[in-house]
């Protein structure tokens, strides 16, 4: 027996095996993708060492060294090479002092690819995408689109009267998010409605902002509302202004102007975070109406507890299609809720072919689980 052990750690380790280079399937090109079979032997291997040749001018370079590779490793990715050149390569199996060469692999070209094929279920969502789109402006162009009533949408022209008929001004908070974020835009064109009906009532709106670039934004989004209301005389700056930069700082300030004013209606339409339960009850002790919106989802029990409307989600995104009944902003709504419906016969029936591959053991639709992964 020991006779057997000396022998087998003196015999040279065998190298991998069936060593093969492929073009790396991306689109940018520059990147050659190595595999092997194991060696045999590969418990027994201290590390593998892979080396690449170069073709130039019909003569093969020297070998160069590309990496180190632990024992059971069987995949290597070179993304040092340069497209239209030839590669070959071959991997070394090392043992203490000793080493074998495994035989040298296909010859591999890098190529920069306009299409990348791992990316084929994206295009066609896209195109799929494309098709709802084109339908839905035809459509819209015929008739107006049917979408779902949303109810603190409608309630806007109420909160605005509301708070005309007691002779006290609107407070529109924009939360915390800044001018780079979804919601701060949906924020702005809610923002836009109500300062049009406001001058159209001829009621004030304040607009403290958290950030000073949504200040800018939200400045120039009022101003527009009452030159479309026919009354840009109506409009004071001062009603627009930058508060604090602060969180807590800011929900302060904002509670304070809430006492002050005693607004007859109060829109939070944002991003909130912990603030979010600290205005709305300021907002509610005062008898505001108070219509409420945001994507934050640990902030939604807070305002739908607090506040008398509520936009969840999507629905504020849906705001600016809603509120100008715009046969574009319609039409992408309306594609955009079909590809969710086929997105979700699609997870379905993919959690029913996971279902039956797992009490069957037989991956008979592998194909269609291929197509739709994204990497």
């Amino acid at each position: 027996m020991k006779t057997i052990l000396i022998f087998y750690f003196l015999i040279p380790p065998l190298p991998p095996s069936n060593v093969k280079a492929n073009d790396y399937p991306n689109d940018a090109g520059g990147k050659i993708e190595i595999k092997w079979e194991l060696s045999p032997m590969d418990s027994t291997i201290d590390c593998y060492i892979i080396f690449r040749q170069e073709k130039i001018k019909d003569k093969w370079s020297l070998p160069e060294t590309l990496s180190i590779l632990k024992r059971g490793t069987n995949y290597f990715l070179d993304s040092n090479c340069k497209d239209k050149i030839e590669y070959r390569y071959f991997i070394r199996a090392v043992k203490g002092e000793e080493f074998s060469d495994s035989e040298f692999s296909n010859v591999a070209i890098s190529s920069g690819q306009w299409f990348h094929k791992k990316r084929t279920s994206v295009l066609i969502l896209l195109i799929v995408i494309t098709l709802f789109l084109f339908y839905f402006l035809k459509r819209a162009k015929k008739e107006e689109l049917f979408i779902r009533k949303i109810p603190g949408l409608d309630a806007i022209d109420e909160a605005v009267g509301r708070s005309t008929e007691m002779g006290r001004p609107l407070l529109f908070i924009l939360g915390l998010g800044t001018i780079a974020e979804i919601p701060t835009i949906a924020g702005l064109s809610i923002l836009k409605r109500v300062a049009k009906k406001a001058g159209e009532y001829e009621t004030d709106i304040i607009v403290p902002c958290f950030d000073p670039l949504v200040y800018v934004a939200a400045s120039e989004t009022v101003k527009e509302g009452f030159i479309e209301a026919g009354r840009p005389d109506l409009f004071k700056e001062g009603n627009v202004f930058f508060l604090s930069y602060d969180q807590f700082g800011y929900a302060a300030g904002v509670d304070g102007i809430m006492l002050r004013e005693r607004p007859g209606a109060i829109f939070l339409q944002g991003y909130f975070y912990a603030e979010s339960l600290i205005l709305a009850e300021t907002g509610n002790s005062i008898g505001a109406i108070q219509i409420s919106g945001t994507t934050a989802v640990t902030q939604l029990p807070f305002f739908i507890a607090a506040t008398d409307y509520t936009l969840i989600g999507e629905e504020m995104y849906a705001a600016s299609a809603y509120l100008t009944r715009e046969p574009l902003s319609l039409a992408t709504i309306k594609g955009e809720d079909y590809v969710k419906i086929l997105l979700i016969i699609i997870i379905t029936l993919g959690l029913i072919l996971e279902t039956i591959a797992s009490f069957t053991g037989k991956d008979i639709f592998h194909f269609l689980k291929n197509f739709f992964e994204v990497i």
